[in-house]
């Protein structure tokens, strides 16, 4: 039998829309703003420090970074088009969490200049991305597996911002 309610929880072509752009929006105001932090000593006090051999070069943050938070902006998209808000609490309280974190670890790292505290704040920003990859997986497929770049890169981040704070410790 057809649920007479089916339609009301669908949202329209341009509520879909509306709800893409303002996940965008968000993903571009973290990014923009742990790009103005990172860009206040990533010339100078970054330059200065040690770094690991597999340290790879700073022009592939911004792309990669660009590549990673369009990612996230769709994946949490296709929860809210899949869920909604209200029965995705926990996943979107999550990734909430996690895109928190994300921001805070260019003030830790970059605007604080403590690779200590932004080692403290990637490794739980990275077991958030993992468990908000797993719940996204439960909601949506598609919206799992498009977060597991970010979990690799904020993987590879963490062993090197974890090198970084070794070699200048």
């Amino acid at each position: 039998m057809r649920d007479p309610h089916a339609e009301t929880r669908t949202p329209n072509h341009r509520t879909r829309v509306f709800a893409l752009i303002a996940f965008m929006v968000l993903c571009l105001i973290i990014s923009a703003a742990g790009g103005a932090v990172t860009a206040t000593s990533v010339n100078d006090w970054y330059a200065s420090l040690q770094k690991p051999a597999f340290n790879p070069p700073n022009w592939l943050f911004g792309p990669m970074w660009t590549i990673i938070y369009f990612l996230i902006a769709f994946s949490g998209w296709r929860v809210w088009l899949k869920a909604g808000i209200a029965n995705a609490k926990g996943p979107f309280i999550v990734y909430g969490l996690q895109l928190t974190l994300n921001l805070a670890w260019s003030f830790l790292f970059f605007g604080a200049q403590s690779p200590f505290w932004g080692l403290v704040d990637i490794v739980i920003l990275l077991a958030l991305i993992i468990v908000n990859c797993a719940m996204f997986l439960k909601i949506d497929r598609l919206a799992g597996i498009l977060l597991i770049p970010y979990v690799l890169w904020v993987g590879f981040a963490t062993l090197l911002n974890g090198a970084i704070w070794h070699l200048n410790g």
